[in-house]
């Protein structure tokens, strides 16, 4: 089974981000209800117990994190991402490398789109500016292990087991 440990999101207006950029980038986005930070990508993963003993060593995050910023990876982008840089993600991938994860060059992010093509790149720039230290929504208190199953549609996510605050 394909394997990721994530915190689900919740955002204040999904539909006018994916508006604001219509025309400017082409490309997959993600729905809604499939939003997340992922903090570790474990892959395939033929036995979840020795993933499930880790996890009893994470605890669980303490409260909603903002969600302030879009980014982007890649040269030309290839990942279009929501962001944060709250001190406490970082702590936390900290306690995630204790317990034995690895989180290669973690950088907290929400992907939003799989961008295939930029007609505009002054206009994509300028749209990703202007949601600079803009309040788009909040990391929920939750830490889960999730199953990706992937379909026609694209992937699916199912938590498998979520940490106990």
């Amino acid at each position: 089974m394909r394997l990721f440990i994530a915190s689900p999101v919740i955002l204040d207006d999904y539909a006018s981000i994916q508006e604001d950029f219509d025309g400017i980038i082409e490309g997959k986005w993600v729905e809604e209800a499939q939003l997340h930070l992922t903090w570790v990508f474990l892959g395939e993963v033929k036995d979840e117990k020795p993933i499930l003993d880790k996890l009893t060593q994470v605890s669980p995050l303490e409260n909603q994190i903002e969600i302030g910023e879009l980014g982007y990876f890649g040269r030309p982008p290839k990942i279009f991402f929501a962001k944060s840089e709250k001190r406490v993600l970082y702590d936390k991938a900290r306690e995630f490398r204790n317990a034995g994860f690895d989180l290669y060059r973690f950088k907290p992010h929400i992907t939003f789109c799989r961008i295939k093509a930029i007609h505009d790149y002054k206009a994509f720039h300028e749209k990703r500016r202007s949601y600079r230290e803009r309040m788009l929504g909040r990391i929920l208190p939750k830490i889960g292990l999730y199953e990706s199953t992937l379909n026609a549609a694209g992937a699916v996510y199912q938590c498998r087991y979520e940490i106990e605050v």
